[in-house]
């Protein structure tokens, strides 16, 4: 990794939470009257460097948890504390402050503007900080070198691999030094090989940054590398024990 990005390596054990869900509850009409109760009074905590991993079959839940968690929708009832404090006590224009400085999304489409090169992709999240374009693209160069991009920081997204283009991802989901960040089926258009070296990628970030990342998948080898694997069933997370313990 480049001397220039900080490293954090203090213990996770008896830290406060980074983040804490409480009794989270969010709802969708379905017709009829009828209402999808989603999730039930869910609660979820996670602290600074912490590997999570969220599964769970299709439609339980997972997106929209990950959508709560990171501030881009609201619940229905129920409280996330960041460092502390609510995030929905915030304002819309508050939030997308607090979203574009303190979490990064990582999601299955990379979703990477295609007129810009890699490096005006990742430098983007700083860019709209306000921070200079020179001190935005000196960090954005260092963060695509540390993920193995650094001969191809001047490629537009068309002219990249699939993987390319997911570290591309990352490196701009890290971009504003976030301390938590939110992964939606990260490797789920990747082939096997490279899914595996995106996996141990995110695990090395995490343990040298101190990042938190909470990763929804069904990839369960993805979801082997997590400290945690949590299970969303009936609205509410279980703990899976793996072979670890």
């Amino acid at each position: 990794m480049p001397a220039d990005l900080p490293s954090a390596e203090a213990p996770k054990a008896d830290r406060l939470p980074l983040l804490a869900a409480r009794a989270l509850e969010k709802s969708y009409p379905t017709g009829g009257g009828r209402t999808l109760h989603v999730l039930r009074r869910l609660d979820f905590e996670a602290v600074a460097g912490e590997v999570v991993a969220v599964v769970g079959e299709s439609g339980t839940g997972k997106s929209t948890l990950l959508h709560l968690l990171g501030a881009l929708d609201r619940p229905d009832a129920g409280s996330v504390l960041y460092r502390g404090e609510d995030v929905f006590g915030k304002s819309d224009e508050e939030l997308a402050s607090f979203r574009n400085r303190e979490i990064g999304f990582i999601f299955q489409f990379h979703h990477l503007l295609p007129e810009f090169t890699a490096l005006e992709n990742v430098a983007m999240p700083a860019l709209i900080r306000q921070q200079s374009v020179r001190e935005a693209s000196g960090r954005a160069r260092a963060l695509l070198s540390a993920l193995g991009l650094e001969d191809r920081d001047s490629h537009r997204p068309a002219e990249l691999s699939g993987g390319e283009q997911q570290r591309v991802a990352v490196a701009r989901a890290l971009m504003n030094e976030p301390g938590l960040v939110l992964a939606d089926e990260p490797t789920g258009n990747l082939d096997t090989k490279t899914a595996e070296r995106l996996h141990e990628e995110i695990l090395h970030l995490s343990r040298t940054f101190d990042h938190t990342f909470i990763i929804v998948t069904h990839n369960l080898a993805l979801a082997s590398i997590a400290d945690r694997i949590m299970q969303l069933e009936d609205g509410v997370l279980h703990r899976i024990e793996t072979a670890e313990g």
